[in-house]
């Protein structure tokens, strides 16, 4: 099968690797991909002959962040006539959250190629923050558009439940959750054991950004009096990573490793550590909430986007609201300081909950049988109307 991949390759964030992760897995099962990202290069719209397995065609912007990029004018015609050469099967965007994911089921009508979406922005199933609020016009601007894909791969049944309120049918949505290579992720030594000097070590990985509320787990540290044998590893940038950086440093046990762009380091950082916290005020499903999970840390988030059902039932701790997160943390961080034994088995109910329901092995079949199951079917028509970002 041939797969036509809308992604993206930078900045790095969650949707880089989750293209990356499942592109590589297609490919290790015999598809062949092309995958299309944003990009400055000199000739955007040349698709080389006799292509191998994998390829790459870039399409030009003007802006482009870790949430939003907005592409040149001539994007869709550059879209569009790479397309018509490469004759992929099967069109999958994971969302790049740019006017182009407008006009994508109007390329992809024209082409007579069936288009799925994976839908990444972070949600709450509460309005309870500014965070939540935001999130949720998101939802409601993407809708009409979404509900022309001829499927949209969504994280959780909460995620599913918001798109078909907002008017996306029900039977175009399926619930595919991120997954985890867990060869890869798993419990094991590390080249950092025993170099923060400190016998309980705690770490939060992701951006340093205020819809990660990393500031809630920062006062509750500092306020906690966790000691000179705990320390609390900080991966990741952001636009609040100076600020906070100069407020809480290595006098009350903070480390900033800021980002770690090597795959292995960012493994062997959580192997040296024994329990990840996630703060967050909205969230998807975060990978890389999996991916400490998998290498059996014991696990601590909010009960934002899908994370409360990944730690549900004894996986890991689940903290109910997002409003007072640093008062809960309060709580929490003495107790997996003193309590090691809690730790260790946590930890191995994180690793059995991944091994149980979000390997990317099984990610990748059921996203192949996705494929399978809109291949020569009937296509519903399109309903124009509502998708008043088209660019026409």
């Amino acid at each position: 099968m041939h797969i036509a991949w809308l992604g993206k390759k930078s900045p790095f964030c969650g949707n880089v690797t989750y293209g990356r992760e499942v592109t590589n897995a297609l490919l290790d099962r015999g598809h062949r991909v092309s995958f299309f990202h944003f990009s400055q290069a000199d000739r955007e719209d040349e698709v080389p002959d006799n292509v191998p397995n994998f390829q790459e065609v870039t399409i030009p912007f003007l802006f482009k962040s870790q949430i939003y990029t907005l592409p040149k004018l001539r994007s869709s015609k550059v879209l569009l006539r790479s397309l018509k050469k490469l004759k992929p099967d099967v069109v999958h965007a994971s969302l790049t959250l740019s006017p182009l994911d407008f006009r994508l089921p109007e390329l992809c009508e024209e082409l007579g190629v069936p288009l799925v979406a994976t839908f990444h922005p972070a949600f709450d199933n509460q309005l309870r923050n500014w965070a939540s609020g935001t999130q949720y016009l998101m939802y409601q601007l993407y809708a009409p558009a979404l509900a022309n894909y001829d499927r949209v791969i969504v994280f959780s049944y909460l995620q599913k439940d918001l798109l078909v309120k907002l008017g996306v049918p029900a039977e175009r949505v399926a619930v595919i959750p991120n997954g985890v290579d867990v060869e890869k992720y798993c419990p094991g030594e590390s080249r950092y054991q025993g170099r923060w000097r400190g016998d309980r070590v705690f770490v939060y990985q992701g951006r340093i950004a205020p819809e990660k509320n990393v500031e809630a787990l920062l006062r509750a540290w500092k306020a906690s009096n966790m000691g000179n044998n705990s320390k609390l590893l900080m991966v990741g940038s952001g636009p609040l990573l100076a600020p906070l950086k100069s407020q809480y440093g290595e006098e009350i046990g903070v480390k900033w490793l800021g980002f770690v762009a090597e795959e292995a380091k960012r493994i062997d950082i959580l192997r040296s550590a024994d329990v990840f916290i996630l703060p967050s005020l909205v969230e998807g499903l975060s990978l890389s909430l999996l991916e400490a999970m998998s290498c059996g840390l014991a696990c601590i988030a909010t009960d934002a986007g899908a994370d409360g059902e990944v730690l549900e039932e004894g996986a890991g701790v689940i903290m109910r609201t997002t409003q007072s997160v640093a008062t809960q943390l309060q709580t929490l961080l003495p107790m997996f300081r003193d309590h090691p034994e809690l730790t260790a088995l946590l930890g191995q109910k994180a690793r059995q909950r991944v091994l149980d329901r979000y390997t990317l092995s099984n990610n990748i079949t059921r996203v192949e049988e996705l494929y399978e199951s809109i291949l020569g079917a009937p296509r519903l028509p399109l309903n124009l109307g509502s998708q008043f970002l088209s660019g026409r």
